[in-house]
């Protein structure tokens, strides 16, 4: 039988509020991920989903994820 790990990462995102509403969000730990929504809760989900989307690319590139100091 295979053993699964998970591993808990904690990222700080960043959320600014749109001239026009809604929210740029993005994590100053993956240089170049970003997301948006147009409320808060959609923000959240998207930045969500883009982290794991950036660390499951890291990891299929060989790369490891980054770590806080």
């Amino acid at each position: 039988m295979d053993s699964l790990q998970t591993t808990l990462f904690n990222y700080t995102v960043i959320f600014e509020p749109e001239s026009d509403g809604g929210y740029h969000v993005f994590c100053p730990m993956l240089r170049g991920c970003h997301s948006q929504g147009d409320h808060f809760e959609e923000a959240l989900a998207n930045i969500s989903e883009a982290i794991e989307l950036y660390l499951e690319s890291l990891l299929a590139d060989g790369m490891r994820e980054p770590t806080n100091p």
